[in-house]
């Protein structure tokens, strides 16, 4: 299957963020990854489910959410409020690239990215078709869930205890068509064999299932 893979900018306002698009042939939607604190464009594990993705004809965007100075503030990495708004920039920006503008966008968050793209979903229903949470964060957004209308899907790893109960809270307040998917025998990070393999086809179907339909007009 080709695909169109390309390194550019993505240009929110007057400020430009490093991104790396990739378009299978015969795309179904776009699926923005919405990364952790401390993390980046570059996560191996974010890759890794981003190329699974690909191979269902999903095209892919992972971009930098912080410039690299922003990076160096630890305020800034757990501002949910400004993550969020970077990711609602961020489909603005996609919904006028003329690659992307057909696609209905789905959002892929992990840890405290997962917070960010709920707050993201919450303010943006017309813009985001479906949401998918790998070790989220869903309670720094608890005050946003009700308010989310795309379907969820919330993936933790049975070890992960005390982001599980986070997860089981979280999915009693969302108002939306909603699933909790354990992994069981992973952690927080996903690294024990097969696990993140699983998220990856979690992820996968949930996005075709809701991606894989006409965005309205």
């Amino acid at each position: 299957m080709s695909s169109v893979r390309v390194t550019e900018p993505v240009q929110l306002g007057s400020l430009a963020l490093p991104g790396d698009l990739v378009i299978p042939a015969q795309a179904l939607g776009l699926v923005v990854f919405v990364h952790g604190s401390g993390s980046g464009r570059k996560s191996p594990r974010n890759r890794e489910v981003a190329h699974a993705l690909q191979r269902h004809r999903l095209a892919t965007l992972l971009f930098d959410l912080l410039t690299e100075e922003e990076a160096q503030d630890r305020r800034k990495v757990f501002d949910i409020g400004l993550l969020a708004q970077r990711v609602i920039e961020a489909l603005h920006w996609a919904r006028h690239h003329p690659d992307l503008a057909r696609f209905p966008f789905g959002l892929f968050g992990a840890s405290t990215g997962a917070a960010a793209a709920l707050v993201a979903a919450a303010q943006q229903p017309d813009r985001v078709a479906a949401v998918v949470s790998r070790g989220g964060r869903p309670d720094l957004a608890a005050a946003s869930l009700p308010q989310v209308r795309a379907p969820t899907l919330l993936i933790v790893g049975g070890l992960d205890t005390e982001v599980l109960a986070l997860n089981r809270q979280a999915l009693r307040q969302l108002d939306a068509p909603k699933r909790l998917e354990v992994v069981p025998g992973a952690g927080h990070l996903f690294e024990e064999p097969g696990a993140l393999s699983s998220v990856a086809a979690f992820a996968a179907r949930w996005f075709e299932q809701h991606l894989n339909q006409e965005r309205p007009a």
